[in-house]
């Protein structure tokens, strides 16, 4: 017994690849989607017109999630579809890296740069995700709490790197990059090599569950692949419970303003003279990875409702910090939304592993996912508009305080009984089984 619960507490060597490959995803999206809009824009087009192209192209990558949530179920290799999405993203991410810097609005950039927003959101948020649902149905907010780290490393690591990069008066962004698209492509083979659509498929187990057989373990997955290609929970019936509707625009609100105001830091920090820009993506990249670990555990131990509202009232904290006009108060607003900067990204996946059944989780993630990420497409063309009105940063604050208490009223509002209940009136009709004892939700 004290083999098997310490075999419980580790991810084994097939999890930690999986680890490793959803976190370079993150770490590919930072890079080179998130980190362009903050720096770069001023020598691509201007501050305004590269979030918006991340906009347009997110909304594509919403609208292929939609789509593709139809027939989730039906689709054989969910791996290969991962690879083949991340390869295209750090196919792009070689033009953002070697195209020389036109200080103006570029056909060829601006072409990969959509293709790589699209792309990338497809391969860390939506593909990936799926993956850790079907490997850690249980354990996925310590999963992602520990992966999505990496969007403050990301951040963190870019931001103070390549900024000294373009002091330098580098002519190419080579300089710059070209660590990071290294080891975003390690990452990528990593998955390649390593990583099967279940852990069951490699010889590893569920959660990283030793305690059935790997008989029992086979059996278990192949009736979940065949119980997903019957699912009751069809995007129409998904996108009619009024649950789905509570838990994903605040997911979608955690997303726009931890993605949002990322994109702006350099601007939001611009604003008070004796900030070191330096020191304070060093914070937030220190703090990001605490509140990305700590939210993800609680996600584990005490469920995703409840870590989400911690997170939304961390959120409320941040903007009203951030309204209060001194550069301590602004130091303080920003490490309180670093807190809830990594974990934004967990609760798609948690909220969809927990509360809704494995053979159904691919299905809502599917649905989940992209209505979440409506928020984030717009989230970096809101922020800048809201920074260049007369309010300046301040606006920001006061909206992201605004939209933490209507999140903290919807979190609240959400019923996981009620989806149970849902859950158990669809089955019925389709003559299917009630019992949850291997359903994998909580």
């Amino acid at each position: 017994m004290e083999q098997t619960k310490k075999q419980r507490l580790g991810f084994g060597f097939y999890g930690w690849m999986l680890m490793i490959f959803q976190g370079g995803a993150f770490f590919t999206q930072v890079v080179f989607t998130n980190y362009p809009m903050n720096i770069l824009a001023d020598f691509y087009g201007g501050a305004t017109f590269v979030p918006m192209v991340f906009t347009i192209a997110t909304f594509v990558a919403i609208i292929m999630q939609l789509v593709l949530s139809r027939f989730i179920g039906k689709v054989r290799n969910m791996k290969n579809l991962t690879l083949i999405f991340g390869a295209i993203s750090l196919a792009m991410g070689c033009i953002i890296t070697f195209y020389p810097v036109p200080f103006g609005v570029s056909g060829v950039w601006i072409t990969a740069y959509f293709i790589e927003s699209v792309c990338v959101n497809m391969y860390c948020t939506f593909t990936c995700g799926i993956l850790v649902g079907q490997w850690f149905p249980r354990r996925k907010g310590t999963i992602m709490g520990i992966t999505t780290i990496m969007f403050p490393v990301g951040n963190g690591l870019i931001s103070v790197f390549a900024a000294n990069v373009f002091k330098t008066g580098a002519p190419t962004p080579s300089s710059a990059f070209l660590p990071f698209l290294i080891a975003c492509i390690a990452t990528w083979l990593v998955g390649l090599i390593f990583v099967k659509d279940y852990p069951e498929q490699c010889g590893a187990y569920r959660d990283n569950d030793r305690s059935f057989t790997p008989e029992m373990a086979k059996k278990m997955m192949l009736e979940e692949i065949e119980n997903k290609k019957t699912t009751v929970w069809t995007t129409g019936h998904t996108l009619s419970n009024r649950d789905f509707w509570f838990i994903s625009i605040v997911c979608g609100f955690l997303l726009m303003f931890s993605v949002g105001m990322m994109t702006q830091t350099a601007t939001i920090v611009a604003q008070f003279e004796t900030l070191n820009y330096t020191m304070v993506m060093m914070l937030i990249m220190v703090f990001g990875i605490i509140g990305s670990y700590i939210l993800g555990v609680i996600d584990t131990w005490i469920g995703t409702k409840k870590a989400i509202a911690i997170a939304v009232i961390v959120m409320i904290l941040s903007g009203i910090f951030g309204v209060i006009p001194n550069a301590a108060c602004l130091i303080v607003s920003l490490i309180l939304l670093a807190v809830f900067m990594g974990a934004s990204s967990n609760f798609t996946v948690s909220a969809a592993a927990q509360y809704w059944r494995r053979e159904d989780f691919s299905s809502v993630f599917a649905c989940l996912n992209p209505v979440a990420n409506i928020f984030n497409a717009i989230a970096p063309t809101v922020i800048a508009f809201l920074l260049y009105t007369a309010f300046g940063y301040r606006l920001c604050f006061v909206v992201t305080a605004v939209c933490g208490a209507v999140s903290l009223v919807l979190i609240l509002l959400f019923s996981a009984k009620h989806v149970k209940e849902v859950d158990d009136k669809y089955r019925a009709a389709a003559g299917k089984s009630l019992d949850d004892k291997l359903s994998g939700r909580k």
